[in-house]
């Protein structure tokens, strides 16, 4: 019952029901009853703890509170499982009510389901509706059209069930958990409150699951007191194997062999009859070891990590579980920062589908359009959100992509006859127009490096686009067309106007190097002054 709700007591004939006031009518109406009569009326929480027998099992069901009941439909009463769903299993725990679980793996009806015993749980609906009209426990029945809970893969409905499982606590290093999160450097920003959130409210880890494939979890069980068995003794005895075998050692060895030599039940004391855990790792315990297993054991790289990059709702995931397992083994953040980003969407903002049709593919771009406009597409887009690509959104990248090319085959082509050595001109003697053009190009590369160091990319990409296209292209280039075409080879105006060009082109080519690499390389392939240099990178 809902605390808060107004329920009546309900005299019909000779039976007497308690309903939700406002639910009534609708239940008069489905059981066809006619004069009935309200005998009282209570508040919800005051109907708490009174017990009903059970329409057709031996037992006591008492009336428990829950805000998650409704007026929607029904009775303003709601059949509590604690042993088939979240919400149940929660308020189950509060009031202490039994687990019951009727319902085996394959969704039929155990010995604990009585008469149902073996019956599909979709298939035992019409029986339970006979045996309560055969008792005269059915007062009325109809079809409800609600939501219901379905597989993401095959479309089929889930069956919630209570099983036993393996937890980890995270009430022993939550503290420290939050505290790390403060250490580390989140991009963007809110990537913080976030996890601390997730973190600070989150519950014991359930790290099992039942897979057929997997890391298993390397615990035994005594078959004569059927007690588990961890120790450190037999976590040194797998790892050992895994360490020699891999995790497939745990399905080709019995338990026998894979315990120490004269092993016994630390129990029981009995050194025969040992079984191994049959279900598997969390895939998300897995991942989330990954420090250890990759950046404390490689001697290319370090721990904590500089970087983890990820989508955002790794913090929920990969981000999480790496931070919980390494502060439970290290007592630090497994990373310096994390970066996260949004996902790829198609030109309306739809998310990409092979049944819509709407997919973009990676490699499509590259060979039409090469893999540096696939580059400068990624680096175009605030990752901060959801990004949009299609093929319209490629080709007006590619139509900026030719404006910075051309900026430097421009470059290029006004430097053929220019020493860098022997033709500089100091800066004192340059005109104030070029001066100019190098203290842009000052605060180009400052605004640029700023945007990688800071990983906004994108800022980067607009700079780089906006300064070719107005400040070289629509003002330097084309006032000092003049001076470059018509003043005498060796002049100073033509010299102090190469002189800028020639420093534009080597520090706008070493600022999109890191994005645009392969163009970076064709530029500097062809550049006269490069010294033993094979490459820009």
């Amino acid at each position: 019952a809902h605390p808060d709700f107004t329920y009546v007591w309900v005299l019909a004939g000779e039976e007497i029901y308690v309903v939700a006031e406002e639910l009534l009518p609708g239940v008069a109406e489905v059981a066809k009853g006619e004069g009935w009569q309200i005998l009282a009326r209570q508040k919800g929480e005051e109907l708490e703890g009174i017990e009903f027998q059970h329409p057709f099992l031996e037992r006591m069901s008492p009336i428990i509170l829950g805000d998650h009941v409704t007026l929607e439909a029904g009775t303003g009463l709601v059949h509590t499982a604690p042993g088939h769903g979240q919400e149940d299993f929660e308020i189950g725990q509060k009031y202490g009510l039994p687990v019951i679980n009727p319902v085996d793996h394959a969704g039929k009806f155990t010995a604990e389901g009585g008469v149902f015993e073996g019956l599909y749980v979709e298939d035992a609906n019409v029986p339970v509706i006979k045996l309560l009209a055969e008792k005269g426990r059915l007062l009325g029945k109809a079809s409800i059209r609600h939501q219901y809970p379905h597989c993401w893969r095959c479309k089929s409905p889930v069956i919630y069930r209570a099983t036993e499982q393996w937890f980890a606590s995270v009430e022993g290093f939550r503290k420290e958990a939050l505290e790390a999160i403060e250490s580390v450097k989140w991009i963007p920003s809110w990537g913080k409150d976030r996890i601390h959130n997730m973190v600070a409210d989150r519950q014991d880890w359930c790290i099992s699951r039942q897979r057929v494939w997997g890391v298993p979890i390397p615990i035994f069980y005594c078959k004569s007191c059927n007690e588990s068995i961890v120790t450190d003794d037999t976590i040194d005895a797998v790892a050992t194997r895994f360490t020699v075998e891999g995790s497939d050692a745990w399905w080709a060895h019995s338990a026998e062999e894979l315990l120490p030599k004269d092993f016994a039940c630390p129990h029981c004391h009995k050194s025969e009859g040992f079984r191994k855990e049959t279900d598997i790792m969390d895939v998300w315990f897995d991942s989330g070891s990954s420090h250890a297993a990759v950046c404390e054991v490689r001697p290319e790289l370090t721990y904590p990590a500089d970087m983890y990059l990820e989508g955002s709702d790794q913090h929920r995931g990969w981000f999480q579980s790496s931070l919980l397992t390494s502060v439970a083994t290290k007592g630090q953040a497994p990373f310096k920062a994390v970066l996260t980003h949004g996902f790829v969407m198609d030109g309306d903002g739809r998310k990409m589908s092979k049944s819509l049709g709407n997919t973009v593919s990676p490699q499509d771009v590259t060979e039409k359009y090469g893999a540096d406009i696939l580059r400068l597409w990624v680096s175009s887009a605030d990752y901060k959100a959801d990004i949009r690509i299609s093929q319209e959104i490629i080709k007006q990248l590619s139509d900026n992509y030719r404006k910075i090319r051309n900026t430097f085959r421009f470059l290029m082509a006004n430097l053929y006859d220019f020493n860098s050595e022997t033709d500089k001109v100091a800066y004192a003697d340059l005109l104030e127009i070029d001066r100019w053009a190098l203290l842009r190009l000052e605060q180009v590369a400052d605004r640029v490096t700023q945007s990688y160091e800071t990983y906004d990319f994108h800022q980067m990409f607009h700079t780089v686009h906006n300064f070719c296209a107005v400040d070289l292209s629509a003002i330097y280039l084309d006032i000092t067309k003049d001076r470059t075409y018509a003043s005498a080879p060796e002049s100073l105006k033509r010299r102090a106007a190469q002189t800028v060009m020639h420093e534009t082109l080597h520090v706008l080519l070493g600022l999109v190097a890191p994005v645009l690499s392969f163009t970076a390389d064709e530029v500097w392939s062809h550049l006269p002054q490069k010294g033993n240099l094979e490459s820009v990178h």
